[in-house]
């Protein structure tokens, strides 16, 4: 079923679009990382939207993805998972490797390790401003295998048919019959359904796909 009876969609702007939050690689989207609020809500069923917000002028206000939320682990069954070892950063590796979001699990007295990756420091250690913002409320990652990415290739959709206008974090629509984001959901998914689960567009800032970004400062290094 496309749309589940008691459904969410989260729909939320996109500052940076490395490939990093939502990582859209290998078959799989994934938000792993930012937006704690939507990852500590989000059920499988739900729907994420994610559009490009004021820093990304070429495509501002346009579709970077949209994923149907299909599984929910934490952090430790994520990095413990075999079907996504291929999401784990390697700094040495190609882009897609360098923007891998598998980075959190602990030690064996419970404390976060942060592999080196795009939310570590410069020189790979951990950065404590970023550890503390994606794990701080939430374990959960949110995972789909059900999903469109664009990237820089956003698409137009209509934002107003969901009440989406000036959003500092995310707008929560519920999902009714026939209401406006199902109608919205459907038109995405019908269009685009020869390019589902695939990147059909670049990460709009994937050039510096090496770089580093505090969250505190929204820096990139």
């Amino acid at each position: 079923m496309l749309i589940e009876s008691g459904s969410t969609l989260y729909t939320y702007p996109i500052s940076r679009d490395f490939g990093f939050a939502p990582n859209p690689f290998h078959g799989i989207c994934t938000l792993a990382t930012c937006k704690p609020r939507i990852r500590k809500k989000a059920k499988v069923g739900d729907w994420v939207i994610g559009i490009a917000g004021a820093n990304l002028k070429p495509i501002k206000r346009k579709c970077i993805f949209i994923m149907k939320v299909t599984e929910v682990l934490t952090f430790q069954e994520y990095w413990e998972d075999q079907r996504y070892i291929l999401k784990r950063p390697c700094r040495n590796g190609s882009q897609v490797k360098l923007l891998g979001d598998n980075i959190y699990h602990k030690d064996i007295d419970g404390n976060w390790i942060q592999e080196d990756s795009h939310h570590s420091n410069v020189d790979g250690s951990m950065n404590n401003v970023n550890v503390d913002r994606d794990t701080g409320s939430t374990e959960n990652v949110l995972i789909s295998d059900f999903f469109f990415y664009f990237g820089d290739k956003a698409i137009p959709i209509d934002l107003e048919s969901i009440g989406y206008g000036r959003i500092r974090d995310y707008k929560k629509t519920y999902l009714v019959p026939f209401g406006n984001g199902e109608a919205l959901i459907s038109k995405i998914t019908s269009e685009f359904k020869n390019y589902r689960n695939t990147v059909i567009g670049d990460p709009f800032h994937f050039i510096d796909s090496h770089k580093r970004v505090n969250q505190e400062t929204g820096k990139i290094t």
